[in-house]
């Protein structure tokens, strides 16, 4: 599941194989920029920014693209096969000489100025992997709705970005709380430590192929997907249920022994 990290990660990949490079083929496979053609252009860096990515074009151009839950970036040499999904799932193309870029089942993709890309992002709060990290914005943003659960603080990108719903979860289980707990009830020793967390578990992620949160080889996260599986600390078989508005699928995983807070009622391992 694409989150902070596994954005950073492409992010650095894209940068490698195109940043300084001639684009020789451009497609994007989008309507709205379908005519848009980029080649003889070179990229100048791909950057990343919560769970966005900017590709910065000469020109000043930038393509926005977002991964959400199933977008992908991949890249290829010249002859490799490409392994990404079907071609119909293929919604953008950047190539140089030496690499192509093939962007999977992007949900968003645009191309826009790179003066303007404050309209893509500007939104969005303190990056927990980027340069304009603070964890006392990023606090004070969360804290700023003292009725709201923590698990969907976390996941609002204008408070901070960069945490979707396997940090949210694997981050209430190392602050000892529920994802339901209020804000506003969270103890001062939580609150000194959440921004701080936060940024160390995607920080330590950042350069792993395999998202690791309990410095266990043979277990890599605490809760999430573990459902109904004991809890590593207590025993605990592991629950899960269904956090928001309902618009999306959000499960969510906790230790009802381990984490103190309210929770809905739920069996081990339903989702409702």
């Amino acid at each position: 599941m694409p989150e902070g990290d596994t954005v950073w990660q492409a992010a650095r990949r894209l940068h490698r194989a195109l940043a300084g490079h001639v684009l020789t083929r451009s497609d994007l496979r989008v309507p709205k920029y379908a005519t848009a053609d980029l080649t003889g252009r070179t990229v100048l860096d791909v950057t990343p920014r919560g769970k966005h990515l900017l590709t910065r074009i000469e020109g000043g151009l930038t393509l926005h693209s977002h991964l959400r839950m199933d977008g992908s970036w991949k890249v290829y040499a010249p002859g490799e096969r490409w392994r990404g999904g079907p071609g119909h799932q293929i919604r953008a193309i950047l190539g140089t000489a030496e690499r192509t870029a093939v962007g999977y089942r992007l949900p968003v993709l645009e191309l826009l100025r790179t003066a303007d890309e404050d309209r893509a992002v500007g939104h969005l709060g303190p990056d927990l992997l980027g340069p304009d990290w603070d964890p006392d914005k990023a606090l004070a943003n969360i804290l700023g709705a003292p009725d709201r659960s923590l698990g969907e603080a976390l996941l609002d990108q204008r408070n901070l970005a960069g945490i979707g719903n396997v940090y949210k979860s694997e981050l209430c289980f190392l602050l000892r709380v529920t994802p339901w707990l209020p804000v506003g009830e969270l103890s001062a020793e939580h609150t000194t430590h959440l921004p701080t967390l936060a940024k160390k578990l995607l920080e330590v992620n950042r350069d792993r192929p395999t998202r690791i949160t309990t410095g266990r080889r043979d277990q890599n996260l605490y809760v999430y997907g573990r459902a109904p599986r004991p809890c590593l600390r207590c025993g605990t078989p592991i629950r899960v249920a269904s956090q928001g508005d309902g618009s999306r699928d959000r499960p969510t995983y906790w230790c009802p022994l381990c984490q103190s807070g309210p929770a809905p009622s739920s069996r081990p391992g339903t989702i409702r």
